[in-house]
């Protein structure tokens, strides 16, 4: 480092005086150091903070940034370099994936004063032993089984669905931590750290060492009630939030419509819903693509909902069939608890004695199996009624799914709920409905609410060399697999749209397909796509898909679209475009409803019956890497700098006060 300054304080500046102040010069070559000095990373990725009605979980740096010495760690037993003997703490630890595990983790948060922060590299390829940063019984304090409703099977007593979770998307961090892409940046931190901090041959490394530093300071603190409190605290003319609620919207449509205009109960009208959710999650925010937990059962019921298109168009069935996606699932069922909310409150279109039942889509990814499993509520199945419709539910599935390539079988009578939107429902009341599941016992999916849960392992693959139009294009065996769960026989075109969404959710949202269902002042939203808990371009996307795959082209205008409204079937108009036609308008029963949890509505911060969580607010995010001199050497530059300044002051005080003599000049003769 010091080479680096001398090098550069020996050029000469260019001599612009002549055409502009000194203090262009001076920026000019600020920016030319900071560039030379500081290697900034791409693709950086945090972990961030969440509170709720109790406490906080995530990471986050100070004010200024978290500085340590960069570290790669190599194995579980190189951690005493981090922890006790390495001479030059803090360290920033770098970590494969393979060692991001409970063990390491816990090992480093509590001997974070000696851990300034850590990056995980992603792998390219999947984890073969599994990964899942959630908890092992999710959602484990706000579903239907308690203390008042058969407490034997709460708190996963009879099956712990999720035995790989490990909890550390719920744990504390004092410092940050990131995601880095396995590409250059990570090249670079190899490359610096073995150039300058390996210990050879256990000796320790000389100066200048490599450094980094990570920026993901957290607005919030402490619990939601707090950061609530602060966020109504307005002393300035732009008030700043610190932290906001988590949710969105659930999208819903309705096989028959319905007057949305009066809320509440509807005469003679019975309901099936048909549900599935759209969120997921991962220990690192924005990547959370969510294959099997989420995409697996949304993009089944889209599929479902365009097969039965023209059937119920065609012969309206006895009842109602209700596609449903809830959003902010993950988070103590946000979604679905908003809605059986307003339903409770006549605030929806139609309340709790509408609905007949509940059919949810879970995880479905079948992974080479050829068996679904129907789980159900014991507790409610007490009840003769509804342990009839139950039945009938369930033999309907079966029937249905007969010479299909598949089985589907009934979990165990005394086998509770899995983790499902359904048990909302039935914390309001006893209602049939089934969940259907890959799963008899506890989940198949290995990586459960982690970055791992993506189209690698629900095995959407393409062969090589093929452009991103023709991955579009291509019909891969997953596609098929899902229309078969759909339990319809359909023709080649809705293979191809089932593609085509797999592709566009877990693969490339940018793509054609996405781009001409959506208005053209929305594209910007598809690089972005991510089935996150905060994201809302999933609800977009899945809003126009649905619009165009249940409702019916009609002959107008672009711009009177959206104007027309059938008020007395009750449908919304969206303009979308057509790969063959510049555009048309579809008109349907897809509608948008707040899926925000009713704590935030009622002001009730400490609920035990809603979800409360929030996430904080930042304001920036970012890493860079530089050599860091030793103190001595710091020590050293800095005593010549206040010895150079007293000199300068001194010097300037003797001329300053010789001045006379010194800059006297002699009399003109008069």
């Amino acid at each position: 480092i010091g080479d680096f300054f001398l090098g550069h304080i020996a050029q000469p500046y260019p001599d612009y005086a002549s055409e502009s102040p000194f203090s262009f010069i001076w920026c000019a070559s600020c920016n030319s150091v900071e560039k030379k000095i500081y290697v900034h990373l791409n693709y950086t990725v945090p972990c961030v903070r969440l509170l709720n009605a109790t406490h906080q979980i995530g990471c986050q740096s100070s004010l200024s940034g978290d500085v340590g010495v960069l570290h790669v760690l190599e194995s579980e037993e190189n951690l005493d370099w981090v922890l006790s003997s390495g001479p030059n703490p803090p360290y920033m630890v770098i970590l494969e994936s393979s060692l991001f595990t409970r063990s390491v983790m816990m090992k480093l948060k509590n001997g974070s004063s000696r851990v300034a922060g850590i990056v995980v590299v992603a792998p390219n390829t999947n984890p073969v032993e599994g990964f899942s940063p959630h908890t092992s019984c999710p959602n484990e304090n706000t579903g239907v089984y308690s203390e008042s409703y058969d407490p034997t099977l709460a708190h996963c007593n009879v099956t712990v669905w999720n035995p790989l979770g490990n909890g550390l998307s719920y744990e504390e961090y004092d410092f940050p931590i990131f995601s880095l892409k396995d590409d250059n940046d990570t090249q670079v931190i190899r490359q610096c750290y073995l150039n300058h901090n390996q210990a050879v041959n256990g000796s320790s490394p000389r100066y200048p060492l490599c450094a980094m530093q990570l920026y993901s300071h957290m607005s919030a603190v402490t619990d939601t009630a707090t950061c609530m409190r602060r966020n109504d605290i307005n002393f300035s003319i732009s008030p700043e939030m610190v932290c906001d609620p988590l949710g969105d919207f659930n999208v819903w449509a309705s096989t028959r419509p319905l007057n949305n205009t009066e809320k509440g109960h509807k005469m003679w009208e019975k309901v099936v819903i048909a549900a599935a959710r759209l969120d997921s999650r991962s220990f690192f925010f924005d990547v959370a693509p969510g294959a099997e937990s989420g995409a697996s059962g949304f993009i089944t019921l889209l599929a479902a909902a365009h097969a039965l298109r023209n059937v119920t168009q065609e012969a309206q069935p006895n009842r109602t069939i209700f596609y449903t996606f809830f959003q902010g699932e993950t988070f103590d069922y946000i979604g679905s608890s908003r809605m059986v909310y307003d339903m409770e409150n006549n605030q929806f279109t139609v309340d709790l004695d509408n609905v007949h039942s509940v059919l949810e889509i879970g995880q479905v990814g079948l992974h080479g199996e050829s068996r679904l499993w129907l789980h159900s509520d014991p507790v409610s199945r007490r009840n003769s009624s509804v342990n009839e419709e139950v039945r009938k539910l369930i033999e309907n599935l079966q029937s249905a799914a007969a010479g299909l390539g598949f089985t589907v079988g009934e979990a165990g009578f005394s086998q509770p709920l899995p983790p499902s939107s359904f048990q909302r429902f039935l914390r309001a009341r006893q209602i049939p409905g089934v969940v259907i599941e890959n799963h008899q016992l506890n989940f198949t999916n290995r990586y459960y609410e982690s970055m791992y849960d993506n189209a690698e392992y629900l095995n959407v693959s393409y062969p090589p060399n093929l452009t991103p139009e023709e991955q579009l294009k291509f019909v891969t065996d997953t596609a098929k697999v899902i229309l078969l769960l759909t339990v319809f026989k359909c023709v080649t075109y809705c293979v191809s749209q089932v593609s085509q969404m797999l592709y566009g959710f877990l693969v490339r949202s940018n793509n054609s397909w996405f781009q001409q269902l959506i208005p053209s002042d929305l594209t910007s939203h598809l690089s972005k796509l991510i089935l996150n808990y905060t994201s809302s371009e999933p609800t977009l996307l899945v809003q126009y898909l649905l619009a165009n795959l249940t409702g019916s082209a009609i002959n107008i205008t672009q711009e009177n679209c959206q104007n027309q409204r059938e008020d007395e079937n009750d449908k919304e108009s969206k303009h979308v475009r057509h790969e063959t036609r510049e555009g048309f308008c579809v008109r349907s029963t897809v509608r948008l409803s707040r899926a925000v949890s009713p704590a935030f509505e009622l002001r009730d911060y400490t609920s035990k019956d809603y979800s409360t969580w929030t996430e904080s607010r930042w304001k920036s995010i970012k890493g860079r890497i530089f050599l860091v001199a030793s103190h001595e050497l710091e020590m050293l530059t800095l005593g010549v700098g206040v010895g150079v300044l007293l000199a300068s002051l001194l010097l300037t005080y003797i001329i300053s006060s010789k001045a006379d003599i010194l800059f006297s000049s002699g009399r003109e003769p008069t």
